[in-house]
């Protein structure tokens, strides 16, 4: 007699995916990835590093901190904005465009800018922290902080020129004179504070200082 060969196993049928598709069976749909907002991201890591130089300065600041403000991948700080320094300009820049927003010069009125910038600087603190960072850890001016002081000095120029300001004091010393002023109290020595009794920074008196801030400065732009 003739031996009985084993049974072969029966292959395994395979599913083509044309042929469920052609007999009516519906495949899941495939998943696809949830494109980046990159508009939205690089504005939340701006907003992020805002707040880290602002703390903690140029040197100080960590991009792993920033990143994680953020929500973001560190790498996407690269991408976006080259380095930390580049960053730090792009922060630079967008406090300079949000003070010429917020702070604008109309008709080289001296008197309406004081009075804007010492509330808009009161309001928002980290643009002076953001300054004092930048004066002391940068010394090359951006673009926009070029572009933004010509605007701010032709405007005082043209007032000059028409007689609505004093003329006797070049343009960008009048300038730098009631800038500096717009925050002579909120950047005054602790111990001028101390002496001066009182909270420094109570409404009442800063209601006071404002008002003594618009006299000397209409003292100071008027010949």
């Amino acid at each position: 007699m003739n031996p009985v060969s084993p049974a072969r196993p029966q292959a395994k049928a395979t599913v083509d995916p044309m042929s469920s598709q052609a007999a009516g069976t519906e495949l899941p749909p495939t998943i696809q990835p949830r494109p980046r907002d990159a508009g939205a991201t690089k504005a939340r890591l701006l907003r992020a590093a805002t707040e880290e130089f602002a703390e903690h300065g140029l040197a100080g600041a960590r991009v792993d901190r920033i990143a994680e403000r953020a929500g973001a991948n560190k790498r996407l700080i690269y991408v976006y904005f080259g380095d930390k320094d580049r960053l730090f300009d792009a922060v630079v820049d967008d406090q300079a465009r949000a003070v010429m927003a917020a702070v604008p010069l109309p008709d080289g009125d001296l008197a309406a800018f004081a009075a804007a910038r010492f509330d808009y600087v009161l309001a928002n603190p980290t643009v002076r922290r953001i300054a004092h960072w930048r004066a002391f850890e940068r010394t090359e001016p951006t673009e926009d902080e070029l572009a933004g002081y010509r605007i701010r000095l032709e405007a005082v120029a043209a007032a000059q020129r028409e007689g609505r300001l004093r003329a006797d004091i070049p343009a960008a010393d009048l300038f730098a004179l009631v800038m500096r002023m717009t925050e002579s109290w909120l950047a005054a020595p602790t111990a001028l504070w101390i002496v001066a009794d009182g909270d420094p920074l109570a409404p009442e008196r800063l209601a006071e200082h404002r008002q003594a801030l618009l006299a000397a400065v209409r003292s100071v732009i008027v010949g």
